[in-house]
């Protein structure tokens, strides 16, 4: 789409990359891609009446402890939906048939947020045995996450089952990471059915939480291999980085995704993208490497709104990937563990 050749045919290819905002009402309008189980928001109104009750309380206890909690239950539920799609498979340990996917290079020393899952699942035990499965637990709590951090709401469909083994091939291979190229990550995207919009949509929960120094060092230091820092981060943002991410060492310092302000889930992570202060690579090549996703950052951080929208949308049809429903796979009695 040539998007830079003249402002109609920027409107044109807009509209066609956001022709999906026109399905579904209100914020994450359903949008079902899958085929066989069917999920649907009023999935345990019966079965566990106070289910979506206890999640929410559970999570805002924990962010209430350490705001940094709602951008880790978000990004839980993303990397568990990129390897398997939304089966809770990144909560299983290792055992004698599993290897954990807890143990891949974009989880080990990274994910977090386990020990919260673990006390809904315990108290949603007591309540209701055997019935809320761990992937709407995932599910649920990523929404619960978002809306506590400031952002939008939506209803969540519900109804998927936890599988019963894990993939550590699949979670080494199958998220995107800090240091892929702009076609890398556009192919782990189009292999979870989630198109460029949802790319750039989704990439907006990177407006909460905590990066590691490890995760964008190489912009600071060494971008292409040539001694030289990256062309397009912003030097006095690059300097500051400098200070707490040195050449070697410091791996596991921590700093915000967004700087301005990085527990209030909102539209700043476009604006900071646009002035050249996006942390990691995979974020300042959303404006620099293509005119369509450029267009987009542009177009969300100018419109709070229509990002906020556009989230929740996109966040439905990612936790629509491929679930298990009906009689495939169980409902874990632990999280931890198959049953």
């Amino acid at each position: 789409m040539a998007i830079q050749l003249g402002r109609c045919i920027v409107v044109v290819s807009l509209l066609a990359l956001l022709s999906p905002l026109c399905m579904g009402g209100g914020y994450g309008g359903y949008q079902g891609g899958y085929q066989g189980g069917y999920l649907y928001p009023q999935f345990y109104d019966k079965s566990c009446p106070k289910a979506k009750e206890i999640v929410q309380s559970i999570v805002a206890q924990a962010v209430a402890r350490e705001a940094r909690m709602a951008a880790s239950l978000l990004r839980l539920h993303f990397h568990d939906c990129f390897v398997k799609g939304c089966d809770a498979s990144v909560l299983l340990d290792s055992s004698k048939n599993i290897i954990s996917e807890k143990g891949s290079n974009p989880n080990k020393n990274s994910l977090r947020g386990f020990e919260v899952i673990d006390e809904i699942k315990a108290t949603l035990e007591k309540v209701c045995p055997q019935t809320v499965s761990c992937a709407d637990i995932v599910t649920l709590a990523a929404r619960d996450s978002t809306v506590l951090a400031g952002g939008p709401y939506w209803e969540v469909p519900l109804g998927r089952r936890d599988s019963l083994g894990a993939s550590i091939s699949g979670s080494n291979h199958n998220i995107p990471a800090p240091n892929d190229t702009l076609p890398t990550i556009i192919t782990k995207f189009k292999l979870q059915h989630l198109d460029l919009v949802d790319l750039v949509a989704l990439s907006g929960s990177h407006t909460i939480g905590l990066s590691r120094c490890t995760s964008f060092r190489q912009r600071l230091y060494n971008q292409t291999g040539n001694g030289l820092a990256d062309s397009t981060l912003e030097e006095s943002f690059a300097a500051q980085l400098r200070g707490g991410c040195p050449r070697s060492g410091g791996d596991n310092n921590l700093f915000p995704l967004d700087r301005v302000s990085p527990t209030k889930f909102d539209n700043l992570y476009y604006k900071n993208i646009v002035y050249g202060e996006g942390l990691l690579s995979s974020d300042q090549i959303l404006f620099t490497k293509s005119p369509d996703t450029m267009a987009l950052v542009k177009l969300y951080a100018e419109n709070e709104k229509l990002f906020l929208e556009q989230f929740a949308k996109s966040m439905v049809k990612m936790g629509n990937i491929s679930p298990l429903t009906g009689y495939e796979g169980q409902v874990r009695k632990n999280c931890r563990f198959v049953n």
